[in-house]
């Protein structure tokens, strides 16, 4: 979820949605398409705040969102309620953290379509080949009629989505699950308290802690180097994914620039960075994994390179997708995602 995404910029992952408790008494009515339409456009053009309970493989945290859309601009804040006093603040495309456990505030930027309110899903004519949609029955959540809907992923490489969402648009509740596992529940969002505010005024978006002190930390583009004549990619994909991202940036203990590729099917996406380590002589473990709440992780060496993958999607798919990253010549033409994209997984 990109709440979870946000509160883990700091560590360096790279890897959900507000609720809303608004809802009547009227019968609900609409295809479930309509339903993910109508959810989307209320949570991001409507302004509101409220608290949260946020479940991870059996942690749960709680937290405060506010967010505004004011002059095509959409400013957020994200607070953690649970004693670290971690807060996130979002101006367009600048994100700001700030750690006071760590002392630290990290600055950064952020695709502009990219919220930490959440990755919900957004259905189109392509990804409804890999997702099936199913309207559910009538539920009451917390005294509000809701509806049901279901994102069923077609195959493995993905997780799916239930929604309860009332008659306004808004969830009242959302769960990522793995079809293939029982329907096993992974991570679960519910509102506790959430209201509309059309006058939330700009102090709201301030950081409720002196920095004093902190240490700032910023990322950036890393200089203007030679051209290696290589250019790392992904041989294999899950069908329908795709390279949405490709760029270059400077972290700690790599050597050089740090290619970042994303790879997505409009819901779920796997991050995958490729490094040259530091110490590239200390022959580290050749692979490594570990599933941290709902992301899985996954990191091997390719050529001298440490490549790591994160993704909210099946271990599998992740998995996958880093063993199969190569380095290609920039002049070779081939087809997005690679030349064999789409064929049989690596084992």
């Amino acid at each position: 979820m990109a709440m979870r995404r946000a509160i883990r910029t700091s560590e360096r992952l790279g890897a959900w949605a507000v609720l809303w408790v608004f809802g009547g008494a009227v019968a609900l009515a609409g295809q479930p398409a309509q339903w993910l339409e109508r959810m989307n456009h209320a949570l991001t053009t409507l302004d509101y705040e409220g608290t949260f309970a946020h479940w991870d493989g059996g942690r749960v945290q709680m937290l405060r969102i506010i967010h505004r859309l004011k002059n095509g601009v959409v400013s957020e804040r994200l607070v953690s309620l649970d004693g670290s006093g971690r807060e996130f603040i979002r101006t367009g495309s600048d994100l700001t953290c700030y750690l006071p456990d760590k002392r630290e505030v990290l600055v950064e930027h952020i695709p502009s379509k990219r919220s930490l309110i959440g990755t919900v899903p957004i259905l189109n004519k392509e990804t409804t080949r890999f997702y099936a949609l199913h309207e559910g029955a009538q539920e009451r959540i917390d005294q509000h009629l809701t509806r049901l809907i279901t994102v069923m992923p077609r195959d493995q490489y993905r997780y799916g989505y239930r929604l309860w969402i009332d008659r306004a648009g808004m969830p009242l509740k959302i769960q990522l699950w793995d079809a293939r596992h029982g329907g096993r529940v992974i991570e679960q969002i519910v509102f506790a308290t959430l209201r509309i505010d059309r006058n939330i005024p700009n102090s709201a978006f301030q950081p409720h802690l002196s920095t004093a002190g902190y240490r700032w930390l910023r990322t950036q583009s890393p200089p203007a180097q030679k051209n290696s004549g290589l250019v790392w990619h992904a041989l294999w994909l899950p069908p329908g994914f795709h390279m949405a991202t490709h760029v270059a940036q400077s972290m700690p203990g790599a050597i050089g620039p740090v290619e970042h590729l994303v790879y997505t099917d409009g819901l779920a996406s796997v991050s995958v960075f490729v490094a040259r380590p530091a110490h590239a002589h200390a022959h580290p473990p050749a692979v490594e994994s570990a599933h941290m709440g709902a992301s899985y992780v996954f990191s091997t060496f390719v050529d001298g390179h440490r490549v790591t993958a994160v993704g909210e999607a099946p271990a599998r798919t992740v998995r996958s997708i880093a063993v199969s990253v190569r380095a290609r010549r920039a002049s070779y033409s081939a087809l997005p995602g690679g030349p064999f994209a789409h064929a049989v997984p690596p084992p």
